[in-house]
């Protein structure tokens, strides 16, 4: 039987400072958990695990919480290429020393 998924500690630190981060932006926005609940179509003891980063909430959840709090188009950004650094470097690396054009079978017969 397999056993269930434990994330690492840096996943659960990520997950916890993003529920915190949520909590203060509800706060800040003077908005109530059941209000915010609500417009992310989820219950409040749900948004109350959110805020805690529970790692058992799928991402779904985050991503309806951060939409009802007007964060959404942050979560689309995370990953963006513009933003790996260690992807670029990699593909940089991999660039070819020199290009050569091939000839096509006109040029010759010219």
């Amino acid at each position: 039987m397999p056993r269930p998924h434990r994330p690492s500690i840096a996943v659960r630190h990520a997950l916890r400072k993003l529920g915190l981060d949520m909590r203060d932006a509800r706060r800040r926005r003077g908005l109530p958990a059941g209000v915010v609940a609500q417009r992310a179509f989820t219950s409040r003891p749900t948004l109350q695990r959110v805020e805690r980063g529970d790692t058992s909430v799928s991402i779904g959840i985050y991503a309806a919480v951060l939409q009802a709090l007007g964060l959404l188009d942050g979560l689309s950004q995370l990953a963006d290429h513009m933003r790996d650094v260690a992807g670029v470097a990699m593909a940089t690396e991999k660039l070819p020393q020199r290009i050569r054009l091939r000839r096509s079978s006109e040029s010759r017969d010219g």
